[in-house]
């Protein structure tokens, strides 16, 4: 039972090809110990479970020894249109909101309402977050932030991504149970 696997391991893509940078959507320091990277679908039930387990881990691991700047969460875009049919649309509304310097507040709305997805969800989300609202769906409508998104679904690809979630802990695929405390263990076991 092995939850990141070794860096001497076969490489058969368990490594992220493409390390975090700057260009990333990130949460804490790019420097910190840990760097938690996830590949994630806004309309896929399991990235919506895992969104509430790693703000809770954020949280937790705040507040204890382990300390502030110890964990760096990145997420990229990995929307699977075949089976979830919004969540290119919705990759491109986070991506939209970011350009107005909102997306983290636009992706937890997303994960939060999984099922309402919709364009006229998303122009109220937009709204919400006091974003220009014909500019955000302006960009959406014209495929503003494709490229980006696709640079995402790429790198995933490049690195063994078949399906979201996908998770990366120091560059290594987790390859553990998605539990709260397999997922933490992980975590603590790779700051060391």
């Amino acid at each position: 039972m092995s939850d990141v696997i070794p860096d001497n391991a076969p490489s058969n893509h368990n490594q992220l090809v493409v390390p975090p940078f700057e260009q990333d959507h990130w949460q804490g320091s790019l420097n910190a110990r840990v760097v938690l990277v996830e590949y994630g679908d806004y309309q896929c039930p399991q990235c919506g479970e895992l969104y509430t387990s790693i703000k809770a881990i954020q949280r937790q691991l705040e507040t204890t020894l382990f300390g502030r700047d110890s964990l760096c969460f990145v997420f990229r875009h990995f929307p699977q249109p075949h089976i979830h049919p919004q969540a290119q649309k919705a990759a491109a509304a986070t991506e939209a909101a970011g350009a107005q310097g909102q997306f983290w507040q636009m992706y937890e709305i997303l994960l939060e309402h999984q099922q309402e997805l919709g364009n006229g969800y998303l122009a109220e989300y937009a709204d919400r977050l006091g974003l220009n609202v014909p500019q955000f769906l302006r960009d959406i409508a014209r495929g503003t932030y494709l490229d980006r998104i696709n640079q995402d679904i790429e790198s995933g690809i490049r690195s063994g991504v078949t399906h979201a979630p996908a998770l990366f802990i120091n560059n290594i695929r987790y390859t553990g149970r998605w539990t709260i405390t397999e997922l933490t263990a992980a975590i603590v076991g790779a700051s060391h």
